[in-house]
């Protein structure tokens, strides 16, 4: 097999922070000794070497597909190298366009005819806003989604009818932070159900060991969100799937008594100040300091997505570890955020899809790759913080352990629902559902009064 040779491409710096070309194809020994830097690698039979998976996507040599996308390095060096044995084997090289004004430029590029063969939307409404430009994805492709992920996963990459943008990678919200000593310590258990989880608090809080919840909803402009995330995860455990997306499209109004019930179960954690503590301080305690509590022990439990671990490391010292970790001091790692019952396991997260602005073989054969097992594993083992919701994922393919525990709740997952919030119009879901949350802290505001002023706030029709 031929060594991969790559070439660094040079691009504006404000509208693209990384762009990588890597041609690669298979070459005898002979010309890779000579350094021949050509696109076509030779005869079928010297291509195929090695090469058997991707004989499928033969037939392409010399030709090129862009990735447009907001993944920029470090994160884009790891994709990057993810491409180089289907590059090699198949002669397509792989031109990754990182830019951090993807949002706004794939408009202007898909309007000036300049658009990307392939494009990663960040958000199923930036896919739906752009579904007049996109090509409908191939047959191969839905087959391989249908066969590789939980059927919700297809619908966000669906508009009208049209299925356009195949999953890559996700995230997942339903986590509670923890530290195994503290728990290990005090021998506390792990909860499987939500009446579990306020029996557990209940525990924690006549122990006086420790705070049984530290709480933060503060984020500058973005003051509330971590609030809602509480919403979204209770809608998803107190509402079926069909109510969930009725209340993120308006179709059942946000002040209605399936929402009140909901920020009623919310309530029994969130403002009970034997759980929290200091109710009105949460509007201005940090989601990030608040869960600095599990590194010195000041709190057992922090309801957060998979990265605030990163940032629990490097601004509190805390270490990532399993949950058989129980010797650590200032380890922590995660369960699931539990639901009514143990089999009721739903997942509010979020994810990447791919979708194409040209039906060419060659971007059909790259966005088809990226839906098999083989590109979601190979990835996933590179390194750095990625996983997918795809089915043949192996968790020993990812390293982080909390990763393996969201790939988990993926895989097992009953239901799984992007974060409601980022589907609102942003009046509602970057607006008031953030500020009338906050209030509800800060100013002890009625529950009913919160939901009528989101509700009042939506915009008409």
């Amino acid at each position: 097999m031929s060594t991969l040779r790559r070439r660094l491409v040079a691009v504006g710096a404000t509208a693209i922070a990384s762009t990588l070309v890597i041609a690669g194809c298979a070459a005898t020994e002979e010309e890779t000794t000579s350094g021949s830097t050509g696109g076509d690698s030779g005869s079928t039979e010297e291509t195929m070497e090695g090469c058997d998976f991707y004989a499928d996507y033969m037939g392409n040599e010399g030709t090129e597909v862009e990735i447009y996308t907001t993944i920029i390095d470090p994160e884009a060096s790891l994709f990057i190298d993810s491409f180089g044995e289907f590059e090699e084997c198949t002669g397509i090289t792989i031109n990754w366009n990182g830019s951090q004004d993807f949002e706004t430029q794939i408009q202007v590029r898909a309007e000036g005819g300049t658009a990307p063969e392939l494009a990663i939307f960040p958000q199923p409404g930036l896919l739906a806003d752009m579904s007049d430009y996109l090509v409908p994805a191939s047959q191969a492709v839905s087959d391989s989604v249908d066969a590789n992920y939980t059927a919700d996963w297809k619908v966000y990459g669906t508009v009208d009818g049209v299925f356009y943008a195949a999953p890559l990678g996700a995230n997942v919200k339903s986590f509670v932070w923890y530290s195994p000593k503290t728990f290990a310590d005090n021998g506390w258990e792990i909860p499987t159900t939500w009446a579990e989880l306020l029996a557990l608090s209940d525990t924690i809080a006549a122990s006086g060991a420790s705070q049984p919840w530290c709480v933060g909803v503060e984020s500058g402009v973005a003051t509330g969100w971590a609030a809602t995330d509480w919403m979204e995860d209770l809608m998803l455990r107190f509402q079926d799937a069909e109510t969930y997306d009725r209340w993120v499209s308006n179709d059942l109004a946000f002040n209605s008594p399936e929402v009140l019930e909901v920020i009623n179960e919310a309530d029994k954690i969130l403002r009970n100040p034997d759980y929290v503590g200091n109710v009105q301080a949460i509007a201005a305690t940090s989601f990030a300091t608040a869960g600095g509590g599990l590194v010195d022990g000041s709190c057992a439990m922090h309801r957060q997505a998979s990265f605030i671990g990163g940032i629990l490391a490097a601004d509190f010292g805390a270490q990532i570890v399993t949950p058989e970790d129980t010797d650590v001091e200032g380890g922590i790692t995660t369960f699931y955020f539990p639901g009514v019952s143990a089999d009721n396991r739903p997942a509010l997260g979020g994810g990447e899809f791919v979708g194409a602005f040209s039906d060419r073989p060659e971007v059909q054969a790259v966005q088809h790759y990226l839906t098999t097992a083989e590109w979601n594993n190979k990835k996933a083992a590179d390194g750095g913080s990625w996983f997918s919701a795809h089915l043949g994922l192996k968790q020993e393919s990812v390293a982080d352990p909390v990763n393996k525990v969201a790939v988990d709740i993926l895989q097992n997952a009953s239901t799984f629902r992007f974060d409601a919030s980022d589907l609102m119009p942003g009046a509602v879901g970057a607006g008031t559902f953030w500020t009338e949350m906050t209030a509800w802290f800060a100013e002890g505001k009625d529950s009913q009064a919160v939901l009528d002023a989101i509700q009042a706030s939506w915009p008409a029709d």
